[in-house]
């Protein structure tokens, strides 16, 4: 059954997950200022399930249950869910202008279902049995799933077993009859807190040596001894402020990430699904980034939107709609911005089945679409910022605009020579210029960024990573025999 965004907001008050903030518990979370913004964002993804216009790309029938389920909560049967997944990430891009924060979740589904599958094949463990009747449970109850994988890592010139705190990578630190311990953390989780439950999955590829470390399962975000520490962003206590409206830029909607800290969490056995199998750690993680990296060609498009649409009303407002040269560089920002779109397509189009039978994108074009998105979204708000103007980061509080102190010969209010100093195009209200600017200022340098701009660098792996995918995957070889074949080399 469908939960309504109502009901998910409920459900989250129903947990006991354990929340700290600037040293302190947050008892109620869910109402925090600077934490409800990011839960608004995950709201509506079950408020457009909810909505027929959005049925087709936000729901799909469970080849699992038989019932109509969140898109985010499926396993891909085609190369049409795999389009119809981006999609709907580019239109949740459009309706929040941040993350959405259910896409690791998503793709961690697909991931763990696909490789659990050919680790029960080779060693005829339950764990594709114990992953498929989980799932099944998040489905019937449209749970929110943080799919987690990146462990703090310490020394990166250390394999996990090597560190100085073993602890670093999160790992087993007991097997029980009824299940194992586990301790460590993850870091840079988004959506962590807003989620039900967590999927975690190890970060590297692992040897032997680190078998205690290739570890795969799932836990409530209020197990015993779970916890997590909020991640700070720019500008994030403007919305702590009395009154905060305009200086928040985007008011409704932000990002969220925390540290999750596993202080010897038990894990029953049907809850596991990879348990030192250190072989097969590689591929749950090269299989989990592709989809990752193709979910970016989604969301992050769509929120690039926002920013392109901002832009064009900055220079609206500014008066300057007309210059060629703005005109230009709108069409550059759209030229990126579907270029972007277009690998997340094409990755989904190449799509193809898993021995488990659930679809996995083109793995090539999946690292191609997340290596150009560690740089496109950068030009992208470099243009906006240029058209926007440098009163984007220098313009007075929205407290000055509304000053009724009087510091003018005249009579006149901090207020009155704000409105009159700061107004420009006669088509906009001083106000309606400062509320646009503040929004670009939001997205592009403040809180939203972490959902724009710096996530697209370091989301689903940093550059490099994809680099080296893209290595794996670029079959050079292959081509230099087709360069031989044509050039008469024997």
């Amino acid at each position: 059954m469908l939960m309504t965004a109502e009901q998910y907001i409920e459900s989250l008050r129903k947990l006991n997950t354990r929340v700290y903030m600037f040293g302190e518990k947050i008892e109620n979370w869910v109402d925090h200022p600077m934490i409800r913004p990011s839960i608004n964002c995950v709201r509506m993804t079950y408020e457009l399930a909810q909505d027929p216009q959005y049925a087709d790309l936000m729901t799909t029938k469970s080849n699992l249950i038989g019932k109509t389920i969140n898109r985010f909560a499926n396993l891909h049967q085609s190369t049409d869910d795999l389009r119809k997944k981006v999609k709907m990430q580019r239109l949740l891009g459009q309706k929040t202008a941040s993350c959405f924060q259910r896409c690791v979740g998503m793709d961690a589904f697909n991931a763990v279902f696909s490789t659990t599958y050919e680790i029960d094949q080779k060693y005829g463990t339950n764990y594709h049995k114990n992953f498929t009747e989980y799932l099944k449970y998040i489905q019937e109850n449209d749970l929110i799933v943080d799919g987690a994988m990146t462990d703090p890592k310490g020394d990166r010139g250390l394999a996990p077993s090597a560190q100085k705190d073993p602890d670093l990578f999160l790992r087993i630190v007991e097997k029980r009859e009824d299940g194992i311990v586990v301790r460590g953390a993850k870091a840079h989780q988004t959506g962590s807190i807003n989620s039900h439950e967590h999927i975690i999955m190890p970060t590297i590829a692992m040897t032997e040596a680190d078998k205690d470390y290739a570890v795969s399962f799932a836990c409530p975000s209020d197990a015993d001894g779970l916890f997590m520490i909020y991640g700070r962003q720019s500008c994030d206590t403007r919305k702590m402020e009395e009154g905060a409206d305009i200086d928040l830029g985007n008011k409704q909607f932000g990002g969220q990430e925390a540290l999750v800290v596993f202080d010897n969490v038990f894990i029953p056995n049907d809850r596991i699904f990879l348990c030192q199998e250190y072989d097969f750690a590689g591929m749950m993680v090269e299989r989990f980034a592709g989809y990752h990296r193709q979910s970016y060609g989604g969301c992050k498009v769509g929120v690039g939107d926002v920013v392109i649409g901002a832009a064009a009303l900055a220079a609206d407002y500014n008066g300057a709609q007309k210059a060629s040269h703005v005109k230009d560089k709108l069409i550059e920002m759209t030229h990126l911005n579907e270029t972007l779109y277009c690998c997340g397509i094409a990755c989904s189009a190449e799509g193809y089945p898993t021995a488990a039978g659930n679809y996995q994108i083109d793995l090539l074009l999946a690292n191609v679409c997340k290596q150009n998105i560690t740089r496109f979204p950068y030009e992208i708000v470099r243009l906006a910022e240029d058209i926007a103007g440098g009163l984007m980061v220098t313009m007075p509080s929205e407290a000055d605009f509304k000053s009724e102190t009087v510091v003018g010969r005249d009579g006149e209010t901090i207020g009155d020579f704000c409105n009159k100093f700061f107004a420009a195009a006669p088509t906009c209200t001083t106000e309606e210029r400062m509320r646009v600017l503040r929004f670009l200022e939001n997205i592009c340098l403040g809180a939203s960024a972490v959902g724009y701009r710096t996530e697209s660098m370091h989301g689903a792996g940093s550059p490099q990573a994809q680099r080296i995918m893209i290595a794996r995957q670029g079959n050079i070889n292959a081509k230099k025999e087709l360069a031989k074949a044509i050039a008469g080399i024997k």
